[in-house]
This record gives C-alpha cells, structure tokens and sequence, in this order.
C-alpha cells in the first residue's frame, strides 16, 4: 500500500519530467530485463513510466550473475534484443568494461542490505549479533542462499568471518533461479538470506532482521544500455525516470535505500 500512495503521489511531478526527459516522438517498445533485487520496485513503477511516456515495457527477469539460462549475463551472451539491464552494480562495472554496455549509460539506483528470514509463525532467532547470527546458521537444519551477489558474498566470505564454514558443509544450499525466500515457504529450508528487497515480496516467511553491521554487505543495484538496443533513446528516458528523486520513496518502500546521487547519463 505504501509503494502505491508514493507512486501515485508522485505522479504529477514524474508526467512533467518525463514530458521533458524522454523526448520520443513515437510510442517504443522497451525490452528490460531486471535482476530480483530492484525487480519490485521496477514493476511499481513501470505504470507509471508508461502512463507518463507512452512506451511499453517488456519485461523479463534474470539474476546478475551465474550460470542459469534467465542470467543477464548469458542474455547478453546469447545476443538477446535488450536495450536495458537493471542488475548488481559489480557485476555491471565488469560487463562494461568488457565493452557489452554502452560506455557512460550506467545509473545508480539503490543500495540493498542482506537480510535472513524463517517460515510464516515459525520461532525467530535473535541475529542483531555476529554471535546471534552464527548460532541461528549453525542451529538450522536447511540454510538456502542465492546464486547471485548476496549467495556469492554468504558462502565466501561470510561464513568464513563466522567461522562456520566446515560445519555448514552438507547443510547450506545455493539455490539457483529461484527466490530463496520460496524455498523456506515451501518447507525447504528453515533458515535463509538473501537481499531485503527480494525478500519482502514473498508470502509464507517472517524476516528476522538484518545482518549484523559489522559483517552486512551493501549491493548497489545500476541500470545500462546494451549496445545494439533498437530503443536508445527511449531507454535513456527511463533511466531518468528510475533514478528521478522522486521516485526514491517507492524504491524505499521495496526494502532498498535509494541512490543518494545517481549518476548522469551520458551522451
């Protein structure tokens, strides 16, 4: 409900700025293709958008990296028609420096904070603490963790801080292409933590909170070009609109912290 009011407030101000901004003299199909972390945010504001520009979007999902077939990377590999990616900023630095984005299109969008969550009603362990965090790792009988940014950062680094790396052998699982918090609903797992923001959206789990400050990794989320897009122009458009200071209440609202400056984009 809240994600609706902002955007629905909003809306005024973003007609106007995209009346301004996107400068497309026909109605453009724009074909997306968005990582789980934004992907919330990025479909509350895609009415919007399109209310206000008259483009369409196409959209489609995929992690930022890994090894499944839905993965931006492989997308890109395979020549798919995109004209813009919304994924792990990380991630997106290294494929423009590989020369498959379009040089100086990337915008920052938010910065996403690890989260953990257990089924619906089910006993909540205290993980405001490295200690707290540790012992909820090391009591559960399944943990799941993604294959993309926040999975990467758990299974490397994480659990050797924790010290538990050994004993999570056997019982710590990377889920590939699917929402981790889906596999604890659905009895899978019993414990789990992935991004706040792809968390929130799934029905069947309670978040227990945050990681701890001192072991909690923050994962920007950016937009691009892809060279060879058939809509630059119009994707350029919605660039702006997505890191507009307007939206950041709706991004906000999805479990992600805003942009403090997004980045310009370049002609």
């Amino acid at each position: 409900m809240l994600q609706h009011i902002l955007v629905r407030r909003s809306a005024p101000i973003l007609a106007g700025f995209m009346l301004l901004a996107a400068g497309v003299a026909h109605a453009a199909d724009i074909r997306v293709v968005s990582s789980g972390g934004f992907a919330q945010a990025y479909k509350n504001l895609a009415p919007t958008y399109e209310r206000a520009s008259g483009n369409h979007l196409l959209s489609e999902w995929g992690p930022s990296m890994g090894t499944t077939k839905n993965a931006i990377t492989a997308r890109l590999a395979r020549g798919e028609p995109i004209d813009v990616v919304i994924m792990v900023g990380d991630a997106l630095d290294k494929l423009m420096q590989e020369g498959r984005l379009v040089p100086g299109s990337k915008v920052v969008l938010a910065n996403s904070p690890i989260a953990c969550a257990v089924r619906r009603g089910a006993a909540k362990p205290d993980i405001s603490t490295t200690e707290g965090l540790r012992s909820a790792f090391l009591h559960a009988n399944k943990v799941a963790y993604s294959d993309s940014a926040s999975g990467e950062y758990i299974e490397k680094q994480l659990m050797k801080k924790l010290h538990i790396s050994e004993q999570m052998q056997g019982k710590a699982a990377k889920i590939p292409a699917t929402p981790v918090g889906e596999i604890i609903a659905h009895g899978e797992a019993d414990f789990g933590c992935q991004q706040r923001s792809e968390l929130l959206p799934v029905e069947g789990i309670d978040i227990v909170g945050l990681l701890p400050p001192e072991v909690q990794l923050m994962t920007q989320f950016s937009a691009a070009l892809v060279p060879g897009g058939k809509e630059p122009e119009a994707g350029r458009a919605l660039l702006r609109f997505l890191a507009a200071p307007a939206n950041a209440g709706a991004i906000e609202a999805t479990g992600l912290e805003p942009a403090s400056a997004p980045m310009p984009i370049t002609h």
